[in-house]
């Protein structure tokens, strides 16, 4: 890679993690626009709003599901593309997808173009990520998948609730018309920023796909997939316990959900610092702490001042837990690490689908708003588990004569 000047190094990993900000604004801002596409859309939605609600819910699945198929068949296809191209490619059919979900005239055609949405969004973390951590230097995997990743914390801060409000006061089909400029200011600093790097010819499908063989890859995707999904089943229901729970007026939700984003912004950043330190220490005391403060959450988030410091620390342990499941993904994966990079994004969608679930059944059981505080605990500390196994694993292969371990305590 060419030497870069201060400013060309730093506008590129500002499009890097511009790219994650508009990730984050279409991933989530659809979630407050859901009455507005129904209403829109839906026919009959006016007379029956919970079933067209719950019909409009799909644009979020099929974005999830998107999102789990698009990493891995991406991060195969694109296997031989320098990143540099990748990530150009992607950033254009963001810009492309996201422009088309504001043009669609029906439903069923909105929910295609929210698939087409997501099947880039896995594979750009992962090449952000990787690219953003060749651009600082070596030893720098953690801070690489923090910077990526800091433009989808922010987003939660900043581009979601604009985006609402855009969409509220001018139209939601203005939301996603907002995201694709976003894409397309990021596509052009990245053509005009990003150095030149070679791609790898030898790379192939059936060389990535390889990558699949390792059960202790796919221990890692279950530690995101299962540990992280905590965090939705608490983001999923932050609405009703703010209004239900803690008796404040919708009015408070999106300061709430801002105090969130904020806190995920603060942990992604000490995630990533700590990881590229000591990453096992950083895994297994960042679950120990979010266990924690899962714990505390479906214990005293009904009062409010409670609420919004709890909320922060949910952002911020969780986020905080990012970097290093990552990194870890990254270093198991070998030389598919772009497939390892994205499949961990696709694992945290996973992870969307199972906490949103799981804490819906709580509620539905009776047992309150604040129960998806357990139900959380609970999948953070099975992952916490996981993520032990997956140490110690990798310390007894460093017992094995000619068998290098990817990972030391200190690595």
């Amino acid at each position: 890679m060419p030497p870069l000047s201060t400013t060309r190094r730093n506008l590129a990993l500002f499009a890097l993690a511009l790219g994650g900000f508009g990730i984050g604004t279409t991933e989530f801002v659809s979630m407050g626009l859901l009455p507005q596409i129904g209403e829109e859309l839906i026919p009959g939605f006016a007379t029956a709003p919970q079933a067209g609600i719950a019909r409009a819910g799909w644009l979020i699945t099929v974005y999830a599901l998107g999102v789990v198929i698009g990493a891995p068949v991406t991060a195969v296809v694109a296997a031989k593309l320098s990143q540099r191209t990748l990530v150009l490619i992607l950033a254009a059919a963001f810009t492309t997808a996201n422009l088309a979900s504001a043009l669609m005239p029906t439903f069923e055609l909105t929910a295609l173009a929210r698939f087409a949405s997501a099947l880039p969004h896995g594979a750009y973390f992962g090449v952000a990520s990787l690219f953003a951590a060749r651009l600082m230097g070596p030893g720098k995997q953690g801070a690489g998948v923090a910077l990526a990743l800091s433009g989808l914390t922010i987003a939660n801060v900043v581009g979601v609730p604009l985006g609402t409000l855009l969409g509220q006061t001018a139209g939601w089909r203005w939301a996603y018309v907002a995201v694709a400029v976003i894409f397309a200011v990021a596509l052009l600093i990245a053509f005009l920023t990003l150095p030149r790097v070679a791609g790898n010819p030898d790379r192939g499908a059936l060389r990535e796909l390889a990558a699949f063989r390792n059960p202790r890859l796919w221990l890692m995707l279950a530690v995101g997939a299962i540990g992280f999904g905590g965090f939705f089943a608490v983001y999923s229901y932050i609405a009703e316990v703010t209004t239900r729970s803690a008796g404040l007026a919708e009015s408070a939700v999106p300061w709430v959900l801002a105090t969130l984003g904020v806190g995920m912004t603060v942990g992604n950043v000490i995630g990533g610092w700590a990881s590229d330190r000591d990453l096992t220490r950083t895994l297994l005391l960042g679950f120990s702490t979010y266990i924690v403060i899962m714990a505390l959450y479906a214990t005293l988030a009904a009062q409010p001042v409670a609420l919004f410091l709890l909320v922060f620390g949910v952002g911020a342990t969780g986020s905080a837990l990012i970097p290093s499941i990552q990194s870890r993904i990254i270093r198991i994966a070998g030389d598919a690490e772009l497939l390892g990079a994205a499949m961990n994004h696709a694992a945290f969608n996973v992870g969307n689908s199972l906490g949103a679930w799981l804490g819906g059944l709580v509620i539905a059981g009776g047992f309150g708003y604040l129960a998806p505080g357990w139900v959380g605990a609970a999948l953070a500390a099975t992952g916490c588990i996981l993520a032990l196994v997956s140490v110690r694993l990798d310390r007894a292969r460093a017992q094995v004569p000619g068998v290098e371990a990817e990972l030391v305590a200190g690595g």
